[in-house]
């Protein structure tokens, strides 16, 4: 017999567990595919890392009402999904600068920062399975053009879109987290994939490891950052290449904006700038340190940046996040398609990336050699 679907849909049975002496050892292994989910959901990590906090809170709290319905997994997506609900409902979305609406600027505009909360990169450092046959549980729907998308969203579609073309709950066991009807949950996620198609891409999934194309243009961009060769840096742009940098709310379109905007406002120069890899958001990404004394006199920068302005030493100064296109082994276009630069030594920190970096330990950086 079929489950109308206007009925509340009913959890399937389990085996019973016991939280009360075992709960640790039951949820702790959830922890990391958690952290990615709030992040989904509300865009920053490290209120991603609260709201997990209190998920647990509650799962404790309520603990000797947890019937085995359902598995402790599923338990506790649902009570974090609903922590988050609580914390979004009636907040304004985390965008990136090029979620704002405003046309592309030229490279020579000045910079402009507005105070608002942005949309942050998730280092994978962060989420990583102990197993590496779950990354995909964790990377799944976590890049950042698709995670900026869900932001258009309303709180309950983000939710349920999340719930099914995320972690590919059914719709009954989505109606069930969200305590409404299956008929609701085929709606909203009907509405917010109308929304995605206007304003961003679908659910996406882990990208495959990169080819040997792309680590190629990979070393590239770090070269051309440690020689600030900005005609190097353009040749590695996709026609519509995009680059943004929040706080800064301008965004820039093509290779020789980008690289003008390279040349003209970033404060390094020739061997200023090397680079250590990293990846957020299932990407390649890169922390950009800067000679110490290159700050000092910058425009733009906090002048508690620049320290003391020491030559023979190298600071945090942008996390990059790409995107960069598939491209092929005989391919010879640019690959990168969008760098999204934040700033914010906290996040070089989150991204198992070190604090600082000696003239000494830079010279052994490959291929920043000269």
């Amino acid at each position: 017999m079929t489950q109308s679907s206007e009925t509340r849909a009913a959890p399937v049975a389990r085996p019973e567990v016991d939280l009360d002496a075992d709960f640790e050892a039951l949820v702790a292994p959830h922890r990391r595919e958690l952290l990615a989910h709030c992040y989904r959901m509300v865009g920053s990590p490290a209120e991603a890392e609260d709201l997990v906090q209190e998920t647990y809170l509650r799962a404790w709290r309520s603990r000797q009402r947890f019937e085995g319905r359902s598995s402790v997994r599923t338990w506790l997506y649902r009570i974090a999904t609903n922590v988050c609900l609580t914390n979004i409902e009636g907040r304004d979305r985390r965008p990136l600068p090029t979620g704002l609406g405003a046309p592309s600027l030229p490279a020579d505009a000045p910079l402009v920062a507005r105070e608002i909360e942005w949309l942050g990169p998730l280092p994978d450092a962060m989420v990583a399975p102990v197993d590496p046959g779950e990354v995909a549980v964790t990377n799944d729907g976590v890049r950042l053009a698709f995670v900026a998308a869900l932001q258009h969203l309303p709180a309950r579609q983000r939710a349920v879109l999340v719930l099914r073309d995320v972690l590919r709950w059914s719709a009954a066991e989505t109606a069930a987290a969200l305590d409404t009807t299956v008929a609701a949950v085929n709606s909203a996620l009907q509405r917010a994939h109308a929304t995605l198609e206007k304003v961003g891409p679908d659910a996406d999934t882990a990208p495959g490891p990169l080819t040997a194309r792309q680590e190629q243009m990979l070393r590239a961009y770090v070269e051309a950052f440690w020689r600030k060769d900005v005609d190097a840096l353009a040749s590695l742009l996709t026609a519509d290449a995009v680059w943004e940098m929040p706080p800064w709310e301008g965004w820039y379109a093509g290779p020789a904006t980008i690289a003008g905007l390279v040349s003209g406002q970033c404060p390094g120069q020739t061997h200023d700038m090397p680079m250590l890899p990293t990846s957020c958001n299932g990407q390649p990404a890169f922390g950009l340190y800067m000679r110490e004394s290159a700050l000092v006199d910058a425009a733009n920068v906090d002048p508690a940046a620049a320290g003391s302005g020491r030559q023979d030493v190298f600071v945090p100064f942008q996390l990059h996040v790409l995107d960069l296109d598939a491209g092929t082994a005989a391919d010879e276009r640019p690959l990168i398609d969008h760098v999204v630069a934040f700033f914010g030594p906290d996040l070089f920190a989150a991204a198992g990336l070190p604090s600082v970096l000696t003239a000494e330990q830079v010279a052994t950086i490959v291929p920043l050699q000269a």
